[in-house]
């Protein structure tokens, strides 16, 4: 059985070119944009309604008059809008960010292109200049590196509260039960027989006291973190809290520059909690860490090969550890997740910002 054939869609003719007048109609009704003309000595000629939004003046207010108008004063005085002129006129186009002058004298950040124009002649016809109203992303940088200012005094205000009372517990609660622990073993051999049990349980349980508060100590401080990098700082811990746990452990690591002072610890102590959350719910044996550059940030990684038994929304909720670890990792711009499979372990995962301090410093001085 023969089919049909099917009839062919006649082809289409090439559409026809946009037209001089569609070109400049849309370039008219463009708002996010300020587009408009200069000509070779950088007076106005033509002027988009996304330039008289931006920059306040109707077509019949500017046409005319230099785009100098637009910068401050201090930018007049030292000849920039000249020099933008040049530079695009040498290198066919000029990208700029910096503060401009609306029709009212207030000020908006906005980024700037320049492109030379050239006729057929190679002469130079004028300049086609592009306006962008930054102000509000600016706003928003600004508003995150004054958070990001924040957050860094808080874990330093955090971590220096940690070390005084790590202090103060090891010089005065740990030496204090150290002395008794030695006075028990001194009444021990004068106290009669029928005594020495109880002063042995009392001496284990000292003894039990003195181990807990220097985990306390090294939890609020664990030592060499303010000299080491943070893979050295984690190597260590690991090593330590694998070793008396008796757990086995790996750690890889993939980052292309060390974190400043304050992601580092936030992203130890985030570790830190995850492993004690490790060794006192999991009943696992192996745990694996990976920490690596991500997005423009560090991403980690605690796997463990435990239960893996999934909490319930309110034990997550209620839950101290799993608050604070989500409270770091979210008060440093970042965020953290948790997940488990029952019979494959559990896996809590983080990413905090690591910012590039040469752009963080050129932010700074914007």
């Amino acid at each position: 059985m023969t089919r049909e054939p099917q009839p062919q869609e006649p082809p289409r003719k090439p559409t026809a070119p946009l037209s001089e007048t569609a070109f400049t109609l849309l370039v008219q009704g463009v708002l996010d944009y300020g587009i408009f003309m200069l000509d070779q000595q950088g007076y106005i000629i033509s002027w988009n309604a996304g330039a008289e939004r931006i920059k306040g003046y109707s077509a019949a207010e500017i046409v005319g008059q230099h785009f100098s108008v637009f910068y401050p004063t201090e930018d007049k005085a030292s000849g920039k809008p000249q020099w933008e002129l040049e530079t695009a006129v040498a290198e066919g186009r000029l990208e700029d960010e910096g503060w401009r002058i609306r029709k009212d004298g207030s000020r908006f950040w906005a980024n700037v292109v320049i492109t030379a124009l050239w006729d057929e002649t190679g002469q130079l016809a004028g300049f086609g200049k592009v306006t962008r109203d930054m102000s509000e992303r600016r706003a928003a940088q600004h508003a995150l590196k004054e958070r990001r200012r924040l957050f860094d005094h808080m874990v330093q205000a955090q971590e220096t509260e940690r070390r005084r009372i790590a202090w103060d517990v090891h010089d005065d609660s740990i030496q204090a039960m150290v002395a008794v622990g030695m006075r028990l073993q001194l009444l021990a051999e004068r106290v009669p027989e029928s005594y020495a049990g109880e002063l042995q349980r009392l001496d284990t349980s000292v003894r039990g006291a003195i181990s807990r508060l220097r985990n306390l100590t090294f939890r609020l401080h664990p030592p060499g973190i303010d000299r080491h990098g943070l893979l050295e700082a984690l190597s260590i811990h690991l090593e330590d809290a694998m070793a008396s746990w008796g757990m086995t452990y790996s750690f890889e690591h993939r980052l292309d520059r060390e974190p400043p002072p304050e992601t580092a610890i936030t992203i130890f102590r985030i570790v830190q909690e995850a492993l004690l959350n490790v060794h006192k719910h999991a009943y696992g044996h192996t745990v694996a860490l990976c920490v690596e550059s991500a997005d423009g940030g560090i991403l980690t990684r605690v796997v463990d090969d435990g239960t893996g038994a999934p909490m319930s929304l309110d034990v997550v909720h209620d839950h101290f550890g799993i608050i604070e670890m989500r409270e770091r990792a979210e008060t440093a711009g970042g965020w953290w997740s948790m997940r488990s499979e029952p019979g494959t372990g559990t896996t809590v995962e983080f990413w905090v910002p690591n910012p590039d301090p040469v752009s963080a410093s050129t932010d700074d001085q914007s």
